[in-house]
């Protein structure tokens, strides 16, 4: 936890620096919190990624390549060449400050190269002097910039500062995606061996066991049993699921930290109920483990990859589609990438739900459902038994992860399954929730400790929303979609609204769902007595 009380965190200076912004200098040592730890070697050596070496931001040499800048300049040429967005989001920016106010880190810490506009000019400056007439004619009268060690070092700073949330690209009036400028000035950087651990070793490990977490079959398997003991003990319900089973009519795919880590474990068991009651014929994959994919956060190429995982497993095991849990980024790779990287999925079915029907056009092409289009059509078809009174302990607010909501749009879905399973439901104000939601502040590989001042103030938005409601409406619980979500947010309102929990929202429908043959529910998944049972349960 950072040693800044809450006063002092919230002393943001807005005022201009004193130095130009072309001046690239970062004291790293001064800044501790604010920047994460850099990628082992070990785990660059395994991906077979460039310059593994063992190295500190603090240190005066990062030992870079030696012919560096050409590397760079040459990975620039390529992407330049491959991408026409990324020269068109160079070429049209004219600097209106519209993004300006709407990035989190920047709110949170005053920082002005915290600015979307600004940040995306850290590479644009670069792009200038190498690849534009002007730029190499008048040097720094157009903005432009010689690609020196300390620039470099700026780009490893500030672009491991950005989540990518998209927030920003809402709000542009030319439409400049400064997410896709952070991923590819972040592929640049990962050319010369400069990358953060907290990206580098789940990839690693996704790489090498099919998860973030380096999870082995075996304890993958340990790990849903023990959730399926869990529930017996709440529900009287014994729930079977199966793993790596062949023929099944889908897949269930769902990021790692569901089935391993609090809060997610709750919404792992809401899953496994709802599944139970509908006698769907599902699998689990102990080697597609993982829907999270932090490709996202590294590069195009390994972003494909990582999915490649997932289709491959459905062809395996011969499943017909494919439907997915409560994740950020996973579901932002299967909408905008997975159909061009690793697909068409010609070899699965269109999803239908084989509870009411529904044909679920939208996923004709990928073939994968999101957890909460499939549960909200159920609630329309009038399909679940519900007891809602079971959340009465919980007033809910619902943060809208970045990536399903503003990728995907996927809006209204969990707002139907809360409402469904919820009696008090309450919504942030309208400017911080939906296409505007605020990010958690730990996304994109941010959510680490070494980072946590820097998560902190980037969360402060989102927090200030959230206490907003807390003190408005008693609201003491907040549902999420999102694995990374559900990890950050839980320090961030720790640190901020302690009255304040995280929850997924399968958790509360797993709280609410009427089950066949359940002995009397006297507390929720967590072991927490219902409302007018707290005498009633030891907890």
């Amino acid at each position: 936890m950072t040693e800044k009380t809450q006063q002092e965190l919230v002393q943001i200076d807005y005022a201009p620096p004193a130095r130009d912004w072309m001046d690239p200098r970062i004291d790293f040592v001064a800044r501790r919190g604010s920047w994460s730890y850099p990628g082992a070697a070990k785990n660059l050596r395994y991906l077979g990624f460039p310059n593994p070496r063992d190295w500190s931001p603090e240190d005066a040499d990062w030992k870079l390549p030696p012919n560096w800048q050409q590397i760079i300049h040459d990975g620039l040429a390529e992407r330049l060449g491959k991408y026409r967005s990324l020269k068109v989001f160079l070429d049209t920016c004219v600097r209106c400050g519209a993004c300006a106010d709407k990035c989190h880190f920047f709110l949170g810490s005053g920082d002005p190269k915290n600015m979307p506009v600004l940040r995306a000019e850290l590479l644009r400056s670069v792009y200038r002097k190498d690849f534009t007439t002007a730029g190499r004619i008048l040097g720094s009268i157009a903005g432009a910039r010689e690609l020196t060690p300390e620039v470099l070092k700026e780009w490893f700073y500030y672009f491991f500062q950005c989540t990518e949330c998209r927030r920003c690209s809402v709000f542009c009036p030319y439409g400049i995606d400064t997410a896709e400028i952070t991923m590819i000035a972040r592929e640049l950087l990962n050319l010369v061996g400069l990358n953060i651990n907290w990206v580098i070793e789940p990839v690693a490990n996704c790489d090498r066991t099919g998860n973030h977490l380096g999870i082995q079959p075996h304890t993958f398997k340990d790990n849903v049993d023990f959730l399926v003991d869990e529930l017996a003990d709440v529900t009287g319900v014994r729930v079977e699921p199966s793993i790596n089973r062949k023929g099944a009519e889908l897949l269930f795919v769902v990021p790692s930290a569901d089935y391993f880590a609090d809060p997610g474990i709750y919404t792992f068991m809401g899953y496994l109920l709802l599944f139970h009651y509908l006698g769907l014929d599902y699998t689990l994959s102990a080697y597609a483990s993982e829907g999270g994919n932090f490709g996202l956060f590294t590069s195009h190429d390994t972003i494909k990859r990582l999915n490649y995982k997932i289709y491959h497993e459905a062809r395996r095991l011969k499943v017909k589609w494919l439907l997915g849990g409560e994740c950020g980024h996973m579901w932002r790779v299967m909408h905008q990438y997975m159909d061009t990287m690793n697909g068409p999925a010609d070899f699965l079915e269109a999803p239908v739900s084989p509870v009411t029907g529904t044909r679920f056009e939208h996923a004709a092409s990928t073939k994968m459902v999101h957890i909460c289009e499939f549960t909200a059509d159920l609630i329309r078809n009038g399909k679940l038994k519900l007891d809602k009174t079971r959340n009465d302990h919980r007033r809910v607010t619902f943060h809208d992860s970045c990536n399903p909501a503003r990728a995907m749009g996927i809006l209204e879905e969990p707002r139907i399954v809360l409402n469904a399973a919820c009696n008090h439901v309450f919504e942030m104000p309208e400017n911080t929730i939906r296409e505007q939601t605020f990010c958690c502040g730990g996304g994109a590989g941010l959510g680490n400790d070494e980072n946590l001042e820097m998560r902190l103030r980037g969360g402060l938005p989102r927090a200030n929303a959230v206490r907003w409601v807390h003190e408005k409406h008693g609201v003491n619980l907040m549902a999420c979609i999102c694995a990374i979500d559900r990890a950050t947010l839980t320090a961030l309102v720790e640190y901020w609204v302690p009255e304040v929990g995280i929850s997924g929202v399968h958790e509360l429908l797993g709280n609410a769902l009427v089950m066949p043959g359940e002995k009397p529910r006297t507390t929720d998944l967590r072991g927490l007595p219902l409302a007018g049972m707290e005498g009633v349960a030891d907890v």
